[in-house]
């Protein structure tokens, strides 16, 4: 998941890499999974979902639309929120036979820079597209293997999905009817706890607006803040 601090804008799109990051940093891999969504020229997503390999084996197969119960999912970026939440959700929700399924939201590229500056990506040489865009995988690799780590020390079993979206809320919103999710955890840090009990951050849009068959569960300082946002869940 972004910071919590990031502005949402712009379109969103669809990512399906096969050698996007796994927990195998270095190799190509990863089964295309599920796809659907909006017109990403209409600045809403057309996106699809990727599992990535980890160390212990191919990732499995995508899961079926009625997930399993016991599956958990969660939201992990870049901010020690998404560790804390991802710890809170192995020691309460997860089983050694449960699955965890790590979500990751990273903004849509549409501009790439060069030795003159950044350029449109749309009119940059294939080479210095392609530069980039593997630079951007790579530092995915590395942020996300800390997170595969952490879940292999619970001995549970965890594929990994990328989003391309500059829509982070929505990009998850969506997620959940593709594989009905039943337990969704995200990471909120203690500077932006305030604003999400006023429904102002990413985690308090996912909790206000995910349907009522998905328990979200929001994680602060490695615990469940008192307050909860104002729901209007369908």
């Amino acid at each position: 998941m972004a910071e919590e601090s990031r502005e949402e804008g712009g379109g969103g799109g669809v990512v399906q890499d096969g050698d996007e990051a796994g927990g195998r940093p270095g190799k190509d891999g990863g089964s295309g999974g599920a796809g659907r969504g909006r017109d990403g020229n209409n600045g809403i997503s057309t996106w699809e979902i990727e599992e990535m390999e980890d160390e212990a084996g191919p990732a499995s197969l995508a899961p079926p639309a009625a997930a399993a119960a016991a599956d958990v999912y969660v939201a992990v970026g870049k901010g020690g929120s998404s560790m804390e939440a991802l710890s809170w959700a192995l020691r309460r929700l997860a089983s050694p036979r449960s699955f965890v399924y790590l979500v990751h939201v990273f903004p849509v590229v549409i501009s790439i820079p060069t030795g003159l500056g950044m350029m449109p990506k749309s009119q940059a040489n294939p080479e210095q597209v392609e530069t980039y865009m593997n630079q951007e995988r790579s530092k995915r690799r590395v942020m996300l293997q800390k997170y595969l780590d952490h879940c292999r020390n619970f001995q549970v079993n965890v594929d990994v999905y990328l989003i391309e979206s500059d829509h982070v809320a929505d990009a998850i919103l969506e997620l959940i009817p593709v594989f009905h999710v039943q337990q969704l955890v995200l990471g909120v840090s203690k500077s932006n706890l305030r604003k999400f009990k006023r429904g102002n951050t990413i985690a308090g849009q996912v909790q206000k607006n995910a349907p009522l068959y998905c328990e979200v569960k929001i994680v602060c300082d490695g615990k469940e803040p008192n307050a909860t946002v104002t729901c209007t869940r369908s």
